[in-house]
């Protein structure tokens, strides 16, 4: 049984892991944030068998092409800490989505939830 929220099919897991929040323009994962990453490093490790898909996303300012440059880094920054926490980097894959599923011209609170790291657990 999951909890609300959570979307499970035949490959993947999500909703279960928290997303990471990023500032503005910013890659670095903040000091705040660094608690959901450890989860997701517990998890890893209570589940062998699984491997975590970080995807990196923005919000809708900016290029394509500079978004999903940031995209990238926000996920290389998520992957990097696992990988100082105990993960081994064949049980983490990084994506960026860039602003492909930002809201455009949204309002800052919907902006401040663009700019995230999806953490995706891969069950196969």
């Amino acid at each position: 049984q999951r909890p609300d929220g959570v979307l499970e099919d035949e490959f993947t897991i999500r909703g279960l892991l928290k997303p990471v929040y990023f500032d503005f323009d910013k890659s670095a994962v903040k000091p705040s944030e660094r608690v959901k990453l450890d989860e997701a490093a517990k998890y890893l490790a209570e589940h062998p068998e699984h491997r975590l898909l970080l995807e990196g996303h923005c919000d809708w300012r900016g290029t394509a092409e500079y978004n999903l440059g940031l995209g990238d880094r926000r996920a290389g920054a998520a992957k990097q800490y696992l990988l100082g926490h105990q993960v081994a980097a064949a049980k983490v894959e990084t994506l960026s989505k860039g602003s492909l599923d930002a809201a455009k011209n949204a309002a800052d609170d919907q902006m401040a939830k663009d700019r995230r790291v999806e953490l995706v657990i891969l069950k196969k």
